[in-house]
């Protein structure tokens, strides 16, 4: 009965890793840090260790968890979703 249940969880089969590289890819870091207050967004931030505090970090991933949800309806939030490319002369 819970497998059944899952498909209406909007975070049904998004890992903490997915939802974390469509929002960076979607605004880049120091957007996200605007949006979403935590320090691993702030200073040197990267996939994996961002991660790591969030994996070991239950507020902070409930924050950037309510953020993904909250937002639904944008473009990170859609199967498929790949960020576009950076416009001429901007690297990463």
């Amino acid at each position: 009965m819970v497998g059944e249940l899952q498909p209406k969880n909007p975070l049904h089969g998004v890992t903490l890793e997915t939802m974390l590289t469509r929002l960076v890819e979607y605004h880049g870091w120091e957007r996200l840090a605007g949006f979403v207050k935590l320090h691993c967004f702030q200073e040197n931030p990267s996939i994996s260790s961002s991660l790591k505090f969030l994996r070991r970090t239950p507020w902070a991933r409930e924050k950037l968890t309510e953020f993904y949800l909250k937002y639904q309806g944008n473009p990170w939030n859609k199967p498929g979703y790949e960020a576009p490319a950076p416009p001429a002369g901007e690297g990463h």
